[in-house]
């Protein structure tokens, strides 16, 4: 079962990043989720988040602007360390309550708890029109990287800040594009070196039944990019973006809750 759902969001998700929506980190880590403890599932994201969008620089990433990558993605991966420190930090506190559900037991932990609660503000910054009109000067753009590759590190959740901070930076949407895709796969390998040396290798028996999965959703995720590659015109996603949202805000009050 997990192989289909995981498989499923990648391929669909990553065809519509490449235009608009939810990015393939806010979705495929709450389905991650679902069968993994948070830590490993943000952890196996990233993996996959790294893979397709190195193969979406093959794609679009000659459109890239590497004046708006040097202004945005430094500080993206300066900030995205710390945020990934933090998420190792949060993910060795002991749970803040237990309570028995059902005749399980269900823990309240600082980082379900935290990371639920940014998979809900990150749903409602995707649905709510305001928020979806948000953009910022383009002399902000040292900000945006920061708090983009902060909260991609901390939860794997950047794309939207990402491209609040883009859309302004003066690019068409060939050189947005490549330049959010490049200044992504910076801050991915940020954060992948931090969770390499303080996840993986103190956790690497959690991870031992995740790569087959990881490898497929990473499949999955090239499909998805090929053929978003191939949509010619920007499609309107209102419905299933309100659908997904709606699906990511009841998994970000499981995981705030202790029922995820």
């Amino acid at each position: 079962m997990e192989y289909i759902v995981v498989c499923l969001v990648a391929v669909l998700v990553s065809a519509l990043t490449l235009f608009s929506g939810f990015g393939l980190g806010t979705v495929l880590m709450p389905a991650f989720a679902l069968f993994f403890p948070v830590p490993v599932a943000i952890a196996a994201t990233a993996v996959v988040h790294l893979a397709n969008n190195i193969f979406k620089v093959f794609l679009v990433g000659k459109k890239a602007d590497w004046s708006v990558v040097l202004r945005f993605a430094i500080p993206g991966a300066i900030a995205a360390l710390i945020g990934a420190a933090l998420l190792n930090l949060f993910a060795h506190l002991t749970p803040l309550y237990s309570y028995q559900l059902f005749g399980r037991a269900h823990d309240v932990t600082v980082i379900k708890l935290v990371i639920g609660i940014l998979i809900i503000g990150f749903a409602f910054f995707e649905l709510l029109p305001r928020f979806n009109k948000l953009s910022f000067d383009r002399k902000y753009l040292p900000l945006g990287g920061l708090l983009s590759g902060f909260f991609g590190g901390l939860s794997g959740n950047q794309g939207a800040l990402r491209s609040a901070f883009l859309i302004k930076a003066g690019l068409d949407k060939e050189a947005f594009i490549g330049t959010g895709t490049v200044s992504a796969v910076i801050v991915d390998a940020a954060r992948l070196l931090v969770y390499g040396l303080s996840f993986y290798a103190s956790r690497f028996s959690d991870l031992t039944g995740t790569w087959p999965l990881v490898f497929a959703a990473t499949l999955a995720a090239f499909l998805g990019a090929f053929i978003g590659k191939r949509m010619l015109k920007k499609i309107t996603l209102g419905a299933i973006q309100l659908i997904v949202g709606i699906m990511l805000i009841m998994i970000g009050l499981g995981m705030v809750s202790g029922l995820i």
